[in-house]
């Protein structure tokens, strides 16, 4: 099995720059953990659910299919839907933005049965500074590439984190792919 798995242009350079806009524009929630708890030393971001957005349906439908073919070409889990709205995030060098080491497989009803987990990176990279997406499948820590619009795919059960922003912003697109229990 794969570390992460990529599916470049999942989203155009437009497109990224029309969903920051949207999301910039759009009233910005702090990010939290599962269980609704805020706990800045471990994540530091703004977020916006997509599912407040309508503007931004279309964003569903398209990671659907890019879930769809990295599923076949790298995994083959059992998915059976995509429970939770997708979030975009923002993370700043003005509060030192970042998301230390974590899976996205928890406790809560739908976090126990995330699958896979879908990033996308919606900044340039030239607009910012730290905020590398780091994963750690094994004892190797491994850097996922920062092309704006490049999907990045892994198990949900994967240590990962942000490192700290400082210089400028970055933009992402989280979403999960649900499905039963592994076993």
């Amino acid at each position: 099995m794969t570390p992460f798995h990529l599916i470049p242009d999942a989203l155009s350079a437009a497109e990224c720059a029309a969903l920051t806009a949207l999301c910039a524009a759009s009233p910005l929630k702090d990010a939290g953990l599962v269980g609704a708890t805020t706990a800045h030393q471990i994540r530091r971001a703004d977020l916006s659910w997509l599912d407040d957005l309508p503007e931004a349906a279309w964003v569903l439908d398209r990671m659907m299919r890019v879930v769809a073919q990295a599923n076949r070409e790298a995994y083959n889990f059992d998915l059976s839907d995509f429970a939770e709205s997708p979030q975009v995030a923002r993370y700043t060098a003005e509060r030192e933005g970042h998301f230390d080491w974590h899976s996205d497989i928890g406790a809560g009803v739908l976090a126990a049965r995330r699958k896979l987990t879908i990033v996308v990176q919606l900044s340039d990279p030239a607009d910012y500074d730290g905020g590398t997406l780091e994963l750690r499948p094994d004892s190797t820590i491994r850097q996922a590439p920062t092309t704006r619009g490049t999907a990045i795919i892994f198990p949900s059960f994967t240590l990962h984190r942000v490192t700290p922003v400082s210089r400028g912003i970055r933009w992402s697109l989280t979403l999960w792919s649900h499905g039963p229990a592994f076993r």
